[in-house]
């Protein structure tokens, strides 16, 4: 059996390995908070979406038209649902009242948008849209958070988005250090950091009472 591209397969495999079990242990240690919940949802998510976009690229010279398409629909809709569950979880432990409402709904409707633009579409700049909009939300919240609290929850949040930005930068310079090891399969591994410090902030996070 042919695999295509067996390091990019391995490496996202292992970033979602580890982002899988961050995930896990999040969710059975969130202690009845709605935050570490979503967050959890987002980082099982995005595990997900890491296997399945590494079955894509490891075996993609023998599968057929029909499942390569289902497994990047698939792909791309666990990175809406990672990204939603980023955004719901940080608004209901940073904000209150009109301003959680909001942004609730915002992120609501961005995902049912994207999730139909997916069905459609099989455009990644699709995917990168819905990440580059959620992380937007997240800097606000989190920027905010950290400056006016210097919450240790935001400072980790914002630690990871700026990790996540070096990995964005070098997959989308093509920055190979080796011939074997390519710009996709280092992104990989920078994003393992990346969720590391996510899983360490989303950890930290309380529900903000509504009054």
């Amino acid at each position: 059996m042919t695999i295509a591209e067996p390091m990019t397969m391995l490496t996202d495999y292992a970033l979602a390995g580890v982002t899988g079990w961050l995930g896990w242990r999040l969710y059975h240690a969130r202690a009845m908070q709605n935050a570490r919940l979503w967050w959890a949802i987002a980082l099982i998510a995005l595990a997900l979406a890491a296997v399945l976009g590494g079955t894509h690229h490891g075996f993609a010279p023998v599968l057929g038209s029909g499942a390569l398409n289902l497994l990047w629909k698939a792909t791309l809709t666990a990175i809406g649902v990672a990204f939603f569950g980023m955004v719901t979880g940080s608004a209901r432990a940073l904000t209150v009242g009109t301003l959680r409402t909001a942004l609730l709904a915002l992120a609501t409707a961005q995902l049912v948008v994207y999730l139909a633009l997916v069905m459609g579409h099989d455009d990644y700049i699709l995917a990168v849209a819905d990440t580059a909009a959620a992380m937007v939300v997240l800097v606000a919240l989190h920027g905010w958070s950290y400056a006016v609290r210097r919450d240790r929850a935001s400072a980790f949040m914002l630690l990871a988005i700026a990790v996540s930005a070096v990995a964005v930068g070098v997959q989308a310079g093509r920055y190979a250090p080796h011939p074997h090891f390519n710009h996709n399969d280092l992104y990989h591994v920078i994003q393992i950091v990346a969720m590391t410090l996510l899983y360490k902030g989303a950890s930290l996070l309380h529900d903000r009472a509504t009054s």
